[in-house]
């Protein structure tokens, strides 16, 4: 029975830091169709020398050691990557690179196989759809000057989840896993080569009642087609379908809960629930006019549908209804939380789609080997927003508040060349240009304090250039030194540029100057290890007051300049060389300094006062991140991989408050220590995989956020199981 290993598509390969030399020889096994889709990332071959900038890259191997619970844990063993549990089951994504907030993962451009994910990329780029790591092949991070190919987002990096391809060899899984609090997860995958057709199908279930803040129930179904027209040529065809019921709440413990224990992961809110639908497609052609030349253009839609319903509450005695339910601290200002009978119900619904047509070719203009990338994407994109407010706490229906559509259509090209100057030297120099139109129409809306129906419509349009330049020398083999800048853009969310009342806010694109210097060395011997020094420059960042990141939900505001100073380091020891043939012990570490700050005079209120926050840190920032595997296997039958994780303090406000609130939105989070353990046994007569898991060794008890509205823990110590056949 050979290795069930899924390569990266379209991707000769990339460089995580240092990889383990098992993990290259797994993934350069030619077993898969190389799908004719857009790279983030071009060739592995090239990779020490000609990325320009750092990039982190997570293979199969790696991802199956980790035996993940969620795809949040795969992600915090990237160096300047730090994620945010939100709810302990790793239902939506929030994460931040290099210091930037994570709320929602708004400065963070995610794509799955190279196309967006986002409720709407432009408009809305919050991570309320998060694709299911069960079915990612591989993992890759983007944070260099290589970003600008992509985009609208190029302040913090690019994450690309990557899916499994087509083999050429019929090959299949079922794996089936079960857990506390009610989790059950069955998936299945299967694929094949048929001729000149290609195809994968994945299907992934997963339920459970209760685990942390949240039950749910999830539907994932994938598949990928891929014709050969022919020699030059061929097609693929991918579809998606997510469907999520869950009982996720805002609400969060406040100060005196947590503080007398007892009710960590109480349902506060047992009516709120969320739905969550998606529907995705792509046609991609990709075209070899001759050894030097390559063109790929693929035509993608999706539609999500993101229907939440919360029940209202207060921190105040005297507002009613009230259910007579009251959590917290009555005689403390704030410091309790009256349930009202009454129910909001947020229904949005995202519509886009779009065409991205790119050319590489490799030239010898003017004498040196180069490599020119030309690209076009244009993009169209629609909100629907409804508010529907219900007399009881568990109302299905109620009456429409509000009602609006925004819509954006966007331009965006890009030229780069790569000009290889003999063995050692690689220059990259690169442009970007995007624009945007967006629009806010308003129907219903709430005004001077009652409900009316209206129609406001106002819009504006963006254009901007963002250049990057970077640099790769070897001065010896096997040593890597890298540089490069580039310009940090995201564009503002249409929804708070544009006020209820039709005004068009100066709510400016968030810019920045990127650089970063390192130096890496190949994972060739038993050592390999890379260190970069980064420095985020912001003329203006934006700082989330949403209400997923704790604030009144009047969205996003100009926060002035910032900067993120920092240094990443990452080392991988594999020791198992000196222990025999049939055993294998590697050691991966990294660690991140980040100093990120307020940099310019910035005033902001406090009490009865004004307050300068010139060199306070940015929230959700923490000062230093540390992530360590150790991982042993004897003969490929037995294995147990033991994982650390380290977060340094951090604040939930721009005054850096340290004493908590009341209602538990303000104040320091302490830094925190979790490990993780789990080992398997692969049976020598059937094809079949025992796994066992321990999250949270040592049940540390510990904040992770203080946000959206209340403390949140992290995930106690937590038990599964699981079993995967292969055929």
């Amino acid at each position: 029975m050979k290795p069930y290993i899924y390569m990266l598509f379209g991707f000769s390969g990339i460089w995580a830091g240092p990889v383990q030399s098992q993990d290259l020889a797994e993934d350069t096994i030619p077993r898969i169709l190389e799908m004719p889709q857009i790279t983030v990332v071009q060739e592995r071959d090239g990779l020490f020398g000609r990325t320009p900038g750092s990039v982190s890259y997570v293979s199969s191997v790696r991802i199956r050691r980790l035996a993940p619970f969620s795809g949040n844990e795969v992600f915090k063993v990237v160096p300047g990557v730090h994620v945010m549990d939100e709810e302990g089951a790793g239902l939506r994504l929030n994460l931040g690179i290099r210091g930037l907030d994570p709320d929602r993962s708004r400065g963070v451009l995610v794509l799955e196989d190279g196309l967006p994910v986002a409720l709407a990329p432009y408009g809305e780029p919050e991570m309320y759809y998060t694709p299911a790591m069960e079915r990612m092949s591989a993992i890759e991070v983007v944070k260099g000057n290589g970003q600008i190919l992509f985009g609208p987002q190029t302040i913090g990096g690019v994450v690309n989840y990557i899916t499994a391809d087509p083999p050429a060899q019929p090959e299949g899984f079922i794996r089936l896993q079960g857990g506390q609090g009610g989790l059950f997860q069955a998936q299945a995958g299967y694929g094949a080569t048929l001729g000149h057709v290609g195809y994968h199908f994945h299907y992934l279930h997963k339920q459970a009642d209760r685990i942390a803040y949240v039950g749910y129930r999830i539907e994932d179904l994938t598949g990928k087609l891929r014709f050969r027209l022919s020699r030059a040529s061929s097609l693929g065809l991918k579809f998606s379908l997510y469907d999520e019921w869950s009982d996720a709440t805002y609400l969060g413990l406040t100060q005196t809960m947590f503080e007398r224990g007892g009710e960590d992961f109480v349902q506060m809110a047992p009516d709120d629930q969320l739905n969550i639908r998606r529907y995705a497609a792509s046609l991609t052609h990709s075209w070899k006019a001759g050894p030097a030349t390559e063109w790929k253009t693929v035509l993608f839609g999706y539609t999500t549908t993101r229907n939440w319903q919360r029940q209202d509450f207060s921190s105040s005695a005297q507002s009613s209804p009230k259910t007579g339910v009251i959590w917290g601290d009555t005689l403390m200002t704030s410091g309790a939380i009256y349930m009202l009978d009454k129910v909001s119900h947020r229904n949005r619904q995202f519509e886009v789609g779009g065409l991205d047509s790119r050319l590489s070719h490799q030239h010898r203009l003017f004498g040196p080997e180069q490599q020119l990338d030309l690209g076009i994407r244009l993009l169209f994109e629609r909100a629907f927003e409804q508010r529907v407010n219900g007399s009881r706490s568990d109302a299905a229906s109620g009456n429409l508040v509000e009602d609006e559509e925004r819509t954006g259509r966007a331009v965006s090209v890009h030229v780069q060349n790569r000009w290889s100057l003999g063995r050692s030297l690689t220059l990259t120099a690169g442009l970007r240009g995007e624009w945007f139109d967006y629009e806010r129409e308003i129907f219903r809306g709430t005004f001077s304090g009652s409900v009316r129906d209206t129609f406001v419509r106002a819009g504006h349009e963006i254009l901007t250039f963002i250049p990057g330049a970077g640099i790769n020398w070897s001065p010896v083999p096997g040593y890597t030194v890298f540089a490069g800048v580039h310009r940090g853009f995201a564009p503002p969310r249409v929804k708070d540029a544009i006020t209820q009342a039709g005004e068009a806010l100066d709510l400016e694109a968030e810019l920045s100057w990127n650089s970063e210097i390192g130096l890496r060395k190949a994972p060739e011997s038993f050592l390999g290890w890379e260190l970069t020094g980064f420095l985020l420059d912001f003329s203006n960042q934006i700082i989330p007051v949403s209400q997923s990141s704790g604030g009144s939900g009047t969205g996003l505001v100009n926060g002035g300049e910032t900067r993120h100073l920092g240094l990443e380091a990452q080392i991988d020891l594999r020791l198992g060389q000196w222990l025999g043939r049939r055993h294998q012990l590697d050691l991966v570490t990294s660690a991140t300094l980040t100093h990120a700050t307020f940099s310019s005079d910035r005033f902001v209120s406090s009490g009865n006062e004004m307050v300068n926050i010139k060199g306070n840190r940015t929230p959700y920032a923490p000062t230093y991140l540390q992530s360590a595997t150790l991982s042993y296997a004897w003969s490929g039958l037995f294995g147990v991989n033991l994982h650390a994780l380290f977060t340094g303090e951090q604040f939930g406000d721009e005054l850096n408050t340290t004493t908590p609130s009341a209602d538990g939105r303000i104040g320091r989070i302490d830094g925190f220590r979790v490990m993780d353990v789990n080992a398997f046994y692969q049976m020598q007569r059937i094809p079949l995989r025992i796994g066992f898991s321990v999250k949270n060794v040592t049940d540390e008890r510990y904040i992770v956020t203080r946000r959206p509205q209340g403390i949140r823990l992290g995930l106690p110590r937590y038990f599964s199981g699981s079993l995967e056949y292969r055929f």
